[in-house]
């Protein structure tokens, strides 16, 4: 239950210590992101879903530094009129990464199980089809090389109400604000439990629960997990291809 999981680090960890290791990290996922482009063999897609405010788009930070043209950031919105006429993974499957890239979803296809489950718009049947259907969809991905990353922030829902005022209150946060946000934290209790049935049905690839709360030791639990699935790779440099040289 997510009830029962803490959404802030516990007393061992040390703030100031945990943000130096952030930056060192942050620069071997530098280096690897050149490796795996420069290989071309492997790509990575990341899948950053949470309530509203639990910090998807922060979560990029930590990849900031990677070179431009080795990564792309798709935030997935209300499917729009074309993409309603298509089956929903078909506004998914176009923005998946090529070999070489990391490509960061913040929200993804479980955004069409979540809302439509919540506010009751689709039939069960075929809700449930779709658990089936995103996990052939993965495995697609992951057999054609792509190492999939999922993370559900996991956010407190007083820290969630102390952020959405700051999009209120603080003129450089304006931006951010949405009352529809408003409307969805009335369901939280509905949205948690669909989560934690897509946790069971959709586990082929792993969920990575990860506490939220605290910004700094969010990053570094991506960090540690993305440097994971860049060692599990296995990248080599590629040989020189060269008659001239040979």
């Amino acid at each position: 239950m997510l009830s029962s999981i803490d959404t802030k680090p516990s007393d061992e960890f040390d703030k100031k210590s945990i943000k130096k290791e952030n930056k060192e990290m942050l620069d071997q996922i530098i280096d690897q992101q050149k490796l795996m482009q420069a290989e071309g063999k492997n790509s990575l897609l990341i899948i950053l879903q949470g309530m509203d405010a639990a910090g998807k788009s922060g979560a990029a930070r930590v990849l900031a530094g990677v070179n431009p043209a080795g990564i792309k950031v798709k935030s997935f919105k209300k499917p729009t009129e074309e993409e309603f006429a298509h089956d929903f993974l078909w506004r998914i499957h176009k923005h998946v990464p090529r070999k070489g890239m990391i490509q960061i979803f913040d929200r993804s296809h479980y955004e069409d199980i979540l809302v439509p489950s919540v506010m009751g718009y689709i039939e069960e049947n075929v809700i449930n089809d779709r658990y089936n259907i995103i996990n052939n969809f993965e495995q697609l991905l992951e057999t054609n090389g792509t190492r999939i990353l999922k993370f559900y922030l996991h956010v407190s829902k007083d820290t969630q109400k102390e952020r959405l005022m700051e999009r209120v209150t603080n003129p450089e946060k304006h931006y951010k604000h949405n009352d529809g946000d408003w409307d969805t934290r009335e369901h939280w209790n509905d949205y948690m439990s669909v989560y934690e049935t897509i946790f069971k049905k959709c586990n082929h690839v792993p969920w990575q629960i990860i506490p939220s709360d605290k910004n700094w030791y969010k990053e570094h639990l991506i960090s540690k997990a993305i440097l994971k699935a860049f060692d599990e790779m296995n990248m080599e440099w590629p040989k020189l291809e060269s008659e001239r040289f040979s």
